[in-house]
């Protein structure tokens, strides 16, 4: 899938692909900077607390570097049979916002169909799962104390400017459940500086950071952070260790009394080493991911006239003779192999419009569409969601 955003974040950082992700510092600055109010802006994110019922830890703001308690800003909107549901007071939060404050919306890409697109383009991209938090700093308001993320994070400044300070690792690529608390930070500055509008960074795992706009003044900030989590050698070892429940030596229990015979597992746990490799995890990991949320196609609503490919990774095609196969999220479908340039169309990840599809690839596009919505591999393109592509990723065929 082809996106305005993954292009620019390349030029910015010097990337030729994904596999720059958690090798080192990068930053830089974005050549398209009509994509910036694109992607998101501040009040299209508080358009979204005020139309949903969100709460903590989804929806968050600090103040003077201090999570302001939920009461100040969330009332009870009841209905008129007294269904309580809780809705953020704009007016409050206004008042917070004026004073100086950040606001949080972790996973943006849930509620906002342009940042679940990107998120898709991205996890394409680099084949690992991509949440978006989004974060709105206003006039002279403190952000997170110095911290580090489990996961690599790649930052883009869409409006006003803020002050970072990023520093070195103080324990090489910590994870989230992890032997050390690493709980110290390093002393050695990587970078500080301020980003300013249409800057990106890249802050690998592990790397302290701090952003604020104390000082700063009157103002605002408004960025985006994408988080990559890649997978790591001990989650490998955790998905051998479901493997293994297959082979009956590991599910005996282990003899407390006369000591375990460890020889037979070691020599069955070698075996299981060399039977699945670190690759297969990683092709496995791709086909396992549960299919995402989307809006199911019902024919009483209307005729199938366009659809998109959600998969959070590519499927594969395989073409095996008279027939090919897809294989995507768990599940594995089989089709006449005259179906495969409507399958290479329909899976491309870009919007397809049936009508202009069947010019390019034959009639038969509608058929093989409509099992792949039943199927959930691709969705209805609702008006909704084809606002997340406009402009930012082009119709299939066009």
């Amino acid at each position: 899938m082809e996106h305005r955003l993954i292009t620019a974040i390349e030029t910015a950082l010097g990337w030729s692909g994904a596999e720059e992700l958690g090798k080192g510092f990068a930053r830089g600055g974005l050549e398209d900077p009509a994509l910036l109010s694109r992607l998101l802006t501040p009040n299209r994110l508080l358009d979204i607390a005020m139309r949903r019922s969100l709460y903590r830890p989804q929806f968050r703001c600090f103040q003077k570097g201090v999570e302001v308690h939920p009461a100040v800003y969330y009332t009870d909107s009841v209905s008129p049979r007294g269904q309580s549901i809780p809705m953020v007071n704009m007016r409050s939060l206004g008042n917070l916002l004026r004073e100086g404050a950040t606001l949080i919306l972790d996973q943006a890409n849930v509620f906002e169909p342009t940042m679940e697109v990107a998120c898709r383009a991205l996890q394409w991209w680099s084949h690992e799962r991509v949440q978006v938090n989004a974060y709105l700093t206003t006039n002279d308001a403190a952000g997170f104390p110095l911290h580090w993320d489990d996961h690599d994070v790649v930052i883009v400044q869409l409006a006003g400017e803020k002050e970072w300070e990023v520093r070195a690792a103080s324990r090489k690529v910590p994870m989230y459940r992890d032997s050390d608390p690493n709980s110290t930070p390093s002393d050695e500055i990587i970078w500080s500086g301020v980003m300013r509008t249409g800057d990106v960074m890249h802050i690998p795992r592990g790397h302290w950071h701090q952003a604020t706009r104390n000082g700063s003044g009157s103002g605002k900030s408004l960025h985006v952070t994408f988080g990559i989590t890649k997978r790591t050698g001990a989650s490998w070892l955790a998905w051998l260790a479901d493997w293994c429940r297959e082979n009956e030596i590991f599910r005996h229990d282990l003899d407390r009394w006369h000591g375990p015979d460890s020889a037979p597992l070691t020599e069955a746990a070698t075996t299981l080493l060399g039977e699945r490799s670190p690759a297969a995890y990683l092709a496995a990991y791709e086909q396992q991911t549960t299919l995402p949320r989307h809006v199911p196609f019902l024919d009483i609503l209307g005729p199938l006239d366009a659809v998109v490919c959600t998969t959070h990774f590519p499927p594969r095609i395989q073409e095996s003779g008279e027939t090919v196969d897809v294989l995507a999220s768990g599940k594995k479908l089989t089709l006449a192999a005259k179906a495969l340039p409507a399958l290479r169309l329909l899976l491309s990840g870009r919007p397809v419009v049936l009508e202009q599809a069947a010019a390019l690839v034959g009639a038969e596009v509608a058929e093989v569409a409509e099992i792949l919505v039943e199927e959930e591999l691709c969705a209805v393109l609702t008006p909704e969601l084809s606002s997340g592509y406009t402009g930012l990723v082009t119709n299939a065929g066009s």
